[in-house]
């Protein structure tokens, strides 16, 4: 159960490791991308769904809702079902979650490129500054 800021206080740390990899090198740190741009990601959904009230304090989102949908699928994406609530910006938010997702697996456990660790970083800053300016909208600022 995570409190607001508690949210921030992960998120900050998450994006300190994400800087200090950009830093080294994107392509020396594939794992700290992958796994740091999908954590921190998942941490601003939750507070910016926390602070819309639309899921309470005590639900966590899992990163693993938003792995790439299959064309065979017959049943709406699982973060669809679980999360079970519209707010704004959703589809363009569970997008950029999506895209991010589809490569956290091959940075943090395969073998990848530098190429693939730049477009998580990508849709990750996407992902930030298009939350932030929502979070921002309701009081809440982060990093």
């Amino acid at each position: 159960m995570t409190s607001i800021e508690g949210h921030k206080i992960k998120i900050k740390e998450h994006l300190d490791e994400i800087e200090d990899a950009i830093d080294i090198g994107v392509e020396k740190r594939p794992v700290t991308i992958g796994f740091h741009c999908s954590a921190c990601s998942i941490e601003m959904l939750e507070l910016y769904l926390h602070v819309l009230n639309r899921i309470s304090i005590g639900k966590a989102v899992k990163h693993n809702w938003f792995k790439p949908i299959q064309d065979s699928q017959k049943s709406e994406p699982l973060a669809e079902r679980m999360i079970g609530a519209d707010f704004p910006g959703k589809s363009e938010i569970f997008d950029l979650l999506r895209r991010i997702e589809s490569k956290r697996d091959k940075l943090v456990y395969g073998k990848s490129t530098g190429e693939e660790a730049g477009q998580v970083l990508e849709n990750f800053f996407k992902l930030k500054k298009f939350l932030s300016e929502q979070l921002k909208k309701t009081g809440v600022e982060i990093e």
